[in-house]
């Protein structure tokens, strides 16, 4: 054998070696999580009061926090300003054709205010308040939601459980396991599924084509 074919050769094994699959072991990548990582990611709380922190706020010193870091976006009274989400009002809209969809009207637990809060807010300083801002600017959301009635109600782990949001029997597990379990097909119909096609609706009957022939104005 020629020396250049005896180099194709050994190219062509290299690169074998190279191509199959990874043996199993470590890598000797990264490192292991500290408990001080751990602590610092694991910080969403749960309906239940799973990862309330300790801490303590009242509505009335939720408002001075809100006003000073909060309000710019989302208004002195959580009424939103320009495009930024409303949080407070909507009471019984949500069977309206455009619902307000705020803490009050359709937030199903407290939880959900104070998790979303301590991840993400303040918009582009998050997880920059303490504890107890976090008890007091829930605690002002929730009193401006009429939700809380005392503003020096004391929010903390303890009272956190007795508050209790007016749409959380709105909301229910997803069941379509069962509820849906008798359209499911073990082999999915790819021809003749259907013999004949049924309309049963029009948008003009249900109200989605505009009547004119320009749509309505918008913003």
């Amino acid at each position: 054998m020629s020396k250049s074919a005896k180099a194709v050769c050994t190219l062509i094994a290299a690169i074998s070696i190279l191509a199959g699959p990874a043996t199993a072991g470590k890598l000797g990548l990264g490192q292991s999580a500290t408990p001080v990582e751990i602590a610092a990611w694991d910080i969403d709380i749960r309906p239940d009061g799973q990862g309330l922190p300790k801490g303590n706020g009242t509505a009335a010193q939720g408002e001075e926090i809100f006003q000073t870091r909060c309000a710019m976006c989302h208004g002195e009274f959580g009424e939103g300003k320009d495009k930024w989400p409303v949080l407070a009002g909507g009471a019984g809209t949500l069977k309206e054709d455009r619902p307000d969809k705020t803490i009050g009207s359709y937030w199903p637990y407290a939880s959900t205010i104070m998790d979303y809060v301590r991840h993400a807010m303040p918009f582009g300083n998050a997880q920059s308040l303490t504890n107890d801002d976090l008890y007091a600017v829930t605690a002002y959301l929730l009193q401006l939601n009429d939700i809380i009635k005392d503003p020096n109600f004391a929010l903390n782990e303890k009272t956190f459980l007795s508050v209790k949001l007016p749409n959380e029997g709105g909301f229910y597990e997803d069941d379509r396991d069962t509820s849906e379990k008798q359209f499911w097909r073990k082999d999915a119909c790819m021809k003749d599924c259907k013999k004949s096609v049924e309309v049963t609706g029009h948008a003009s009957v249900v109200d989605v084509t505009p009547d004119g022939k320009s749509g309505p104005k918008v913003d």
